[in-house]
């Protein structure tokens, strides 16, 4: 081990902790955050679309099977009257009897082509529900689509810029020893990221933490012979 080796191990945490930035701004996209509201927002609609559209054939058929019996009874009460007045009937109780069911059927009509005037206002309601719900999934389709091309858009550019850090820390960590590195590694993994950093003066710049100035001396002047660390973080020490 080599003081020649112990600077280069500081420029590799400084790429890993370049990479480290790296990946937590891949996974922390504002974007990502705002593609889960926003795609949640568009389920939610998506659903109610599906219950108002429901709802919206339900009230629809009752539409049109009060419409068809309006005008089947409609059909009737014409057929009757044509038969009334047509002269072919002569006694005065069939006719009474026939002017009776025509004026029934009559009634019957207006009460079907109130209750479709109802129901009609009901799915004209609907109607309305389903066409802002149409335009919130058609704005919510679209701001989703733009999240997620940007996304896609920052993934490439972080994963370049990745890739060209990754490949200078594999530069860098070629003269450092193999067991040095693994050591580095395994500090770092458990140090939050640090597993090697500068001693200036007392104080291990990993942590921020200071040391006995009596050891920092120890270490200056065991520089390139032995490996030292931080009392505080376990980083390894590099004067």
């Amino acid at each position: 081990m080599s003081l020649e080796e112990l600077e280069a191990l500081l420029l590799v945490q400084e790429r890993d902790t370049t990479l480290d930035q790296l990946r937590h701004r891949r996974e922390a996209m504002p974007e990502r955050a705002e593609l889960e509201a926003r795609a949640g927002a568009l389920r939610r609609a998506e659903a109610e679309r599906a219950d108002v559209s429901e709802r919206h054939r339900v009230v629809y058929a009752e539409e049109r099977r009060i419409d068809d019996e309006a005008q089947a009874v409609g059909g009737r009460a014409e057929e009757m009257n044509k038969r009334l007045y047509s002269g072919t009937i002569s006694s005065p109780r069939e006719l009474q009897a026939m002017q009776a069911d025509i004026d029934m059927l009559l009634r019957r009509r207006s009460d079907l082509e109130d209750d479709e005037l109802e129901i009609m206002e009901k799915r004209e309601a609907l109607d309305g529900e389903l066409a802002k719900l149409e335009a919130t999934i058609g704005d919510l389709e679209a701001t989703v689509s733009a999240l997620r091309a940007k996304i896609s858009e920052t993934e490439i550019e972080i994963d370049d810029e990745t890739a060209r850090e990754a490949a200078a820390r594999a530069d860098l960590a070629k003269p450092i020893a193999e067991s040095l590195l693994r050591d580095y590694e395994r500090r770092r993994a458990r140090n939050r990221g640090a597993g090697a950093a500068r001693l200036v003066g007392t104080t291990c710049q990993a942590c921020h933490l200071t040391i006995p100035s009596t050891e920092a001396e120890q270490i200056r002047r065991g520089a390139g012979n032995v490996v030292s660390y931080c009392d505080n973080c376990a980083a390894i020490l590099v004067p």
